[in-house]
Protein backbone atom coordinates (compact mmCIF):
# COMPACT_ATOMS: atom_id res chain seq x y z
CA UNK A 1 0.00 0.00 0.00
CA UNK A 2 1.38 3.39 -0.81
CA UNK A 3 2.21 5.75 2.25
CA UNK A 4 0.27 8.75 2.11
CA UNK A 5 1.52 12.28 1.19
CA UNK A 6 3.50 13.71 4.57
CA UNK A 7 1.96 17.44 5.89
CA UNK A 8 3.76 20.46 4.89
CA UNK A 9 4.94 19.06 1.66
CA UNK A 10 3.04 19.58 -1.78
CA UNK A 11 1.46 16.92 -4.25
CA UNK A 12 4.31 17.81 -7.04
CA UNK A 13 7.23 17.23 -4.90
CA UNK A 14 5.71 14.26 -3.27
CA UNK A 15 4.44 12.60 -6.54
CA UNK A 16 7.91 13.39 -8.04
CA UNK A 17 9.46 11.40 -5.33
CA UNK A 18 7.20 8.34 -5.66
CA UNK A 19 8.10 8.59 -9.15
CA UNK A 20 11.58 8.59 -8.87
CA UNK A 21 11.29 5.84 -5.99
CA UNK A 22 9.64 3.59 -8.53
CA UNK A 23 12.33 4.09 -11.14
CA UNK A 24 14.59 3.09 -9.36
CA UNK A 25 13.21 0.51 -8.11
CA UNK A 26 12.27 -0.62 -11.39
CA UNK A 27 8.55 -0.64 -11.73
CA UNK A 28 8.72 0.89 -15.32
CA UNK A 29 11.32 -1.89 -16.39
CA UNK A 30 10.23 -4.40 -18.95
CA UNK A 31 6.48 -2.87 -19.24
CA UNK A 32 3.98 -4.25 -21.61
CA UNK A 33 4.66 -2.62 -25.27
CA UNK A 34 7.83 -0.53 -24.53
CA UNK A 35 8.96 0.51 -28.13
CA UNK A 36 6.30 0.28 -29.67
CA UNK A 37 4.00 2.77 -31.15
CA UNK A 38 0.84 3.55 -29.65
CA UNK A 39 -2.43 1.55 -31.46
CA UNK A 40 -5.00 3.72 -33.08
CA UNK A 41 -2.78 6.99 -33.33
CA UNK A 42 -3.60 7.64 -37.01
CA UNK A 43 -7.59 7.61 -36.54
CA UNK A 44 -9.38 10.83 -35.41
CA UNK A 45 -10.64 11.29 -31.76
CA UNK A 46 -13.14 8.73 -30.57
CA UNK A 47 -14.55 9.79 -27.17
CA UNK A 48 -15.96 6.33 -26.60
CA UNK A 49 -13.21 4.58 -27.56
CA UNK A 50 -12.49 2.89 -24.28
CA UNK A 51 -16.29 1.87 -23.63
CA UNK A 52 -15.38 0.03 -27.78
CA UNK A 53 -12.27 -1.68 -26.29
CA UNK A 54 -13.92 -2.37 -23.50
CA UNK A 55 -16.81 -4.57 -25.34
CA UNK A 56 -14.01 -5.76 -27.76
CA UNK A 57 -11.82 -7.25 -25.01
CA UNK A 58 -14.79 -8.40 -22.88
CA UNK A 59 -16.63 -9.70 -26.03
CA UNK A 60 -19.77 -7.96 -24.39
CA UNK A 61 -22.44 -8.15 -26.85
CA UNK A 62 -25.58 -5.25 -26.93
CA UNK A 63 -28.16 -7.36 -28.60
CA UNK A 64 -31.32 -9.10 -27.19
CA UNK A 65 -30.67 -13.12 -25.57
CA UNK A 66 -32.94 -14.42 -29.10
CA UNK A 67 -30.34 -12.25 -31.49
CA UNK A 68 -27.53 -13.37 -29.81
CA UNK A 69 -28.55 -16.95 -29.72
CA UNK A 70 -28.74 -16.26 -33.92
CA UNK A 71 -25.84 -14.96 -34.65
CA UNK A 72 -24.09 -18.06 -32.38
CA UNK A 73 -26.28 -20.42 -34.65
CA UNK A 74 -24.44 -18.50 -37.84
CA UNK A 75 -21.03 -19.07 -36.78
CA UNK A 76 -21.21 -22.89 -35.57
CA UNK A 77 -22.80 -23.52 -38.78
CA UNK A 78 -19.77 -22.30 -40.41
CA UNK A 79 -17.51 -24.05 -38.58
CA UNK A 80 -19.68 -27.11 -39.31
CA UNK A 81 -19.59 -26.92 -42.80
CA UNK A 82 -15.79 -27.22 -42.32
CA UNK A 83 -15.76 -30.02 -40.40
CA UNK A 84 -13.56 -33.06 -41.51
CA UNK A 85 -15.83 -35.83 -40.83
CA UNK A 86 -19.45 -37.20 -39.50
CA UNK A 87 -18.70 -37.09 -36.38
CA UNK A 88 -17.40 -34.16 -35.35
CA UNK A 89 -20.45 -32.86 -37.35
CA UNK A 90 -22.90 -34.65 -35.19
CA UNK A 91 -20.82 -33.72 -32.16
CA UNK A 92 -20.95 -29.87 -33.42
CA UNK A 93 -25.00 -30.40 -33.55
CA UNK A 94 -25.60 -31.95 -31.00
CA UNK A 95 -23.67 -28.85 -28.62
CA UNK A 96 -25.94 -26.46 -30.90
CA UNK A 97 -28.54 -28.37 -29.94
CA UNK A 98 -28.07 -28.46 -26.09
CA UNK A 99 -27.34 -24.32 -26.74
CA UNK A 100 -30.87 -23.83 -28.26
CA UNK A 101 -32.63 -25.13 -25.58
CA UNK A 102 -30.59 -23.99 -22.67
CA UNK A 103 -31.50 -20.42 -24.21
CA UNK A 104 -34.86 -21.26 -25.38
CA UNK A 105 -35.64 -22.41 -21.56
CA UNK A 106 -33.32 -18.69 -20.53
CA UNK A 107 -34.85 -16.05 -22.56
CA UNK A 108 -37.49 -13.88 -20.89
CA UNK A 109 -36.87 -10.22 -22.52
CA UNK A 110 -36.38 -9.20 -26.65
CA UNK A 111 -37.91 -10.76 -28.59
CA UNK A 112 -39.05 -14.30 -28.57
CA UNK A 113 -36.27 -17.17 -30.27
CA UNK A 114 -37.94 -18.65 -33.10
CA UNK A 115 -35.32 -21.56 -33.58
CA UNK A 116 -35.75 -24.79 -32.42
CA UNK A 117 -33.58 -27.84 -32.53
CA UNK A 118 -31.67 -28.49 -35.78
CA UNK A 119 -31.79 -31.52 -37.55
CA UNK A 120 -28.71 -33.58 -37.21
CA UNK A 121 -29.40 -35.73 -40.38
CA UNK A 122 -30.38 -33.04 -42.52
CA UNK A 123 -27.36 -31.28 -41.77
CA UNK A 124 -24.67 -34.14 -42.10
CA UNK A 125 -26.96 -34.87 -45.62
CA UNK A 126 -26.25 -30.99 -46.58
CA UNK A 127 -22.21 -31.38 -45.09
CA UNK A 128 -22.09 -34.62 -47.48
CA UNK A 129 -23.42 -32.52 -50.43
CA UNK A 130 -21.32 -29.05 -49.23
CA UNK A 131 -17.87 -31.41 -49.44
CA UNK A 132 -18.58 -33.53 -52.59
CA UNK A 133 -19.58 -36.64 -51.05
CA UNK A 134 -16.86 -37.38 -47.99
CA UNK A 135 -18.20 -39.97 -45.59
Amino acid sequence: MTERKPPGRSWESWLEEQIRQAREDGAFDNLEGVGKPLADLDKGYDPDWWVKKLIQREKVSALPPALELLRKVEVEMARIWKSRDEAEVRARVAVLNAEICRANARISEGPASRLGAVDADAIVAEWRGRAGGRS
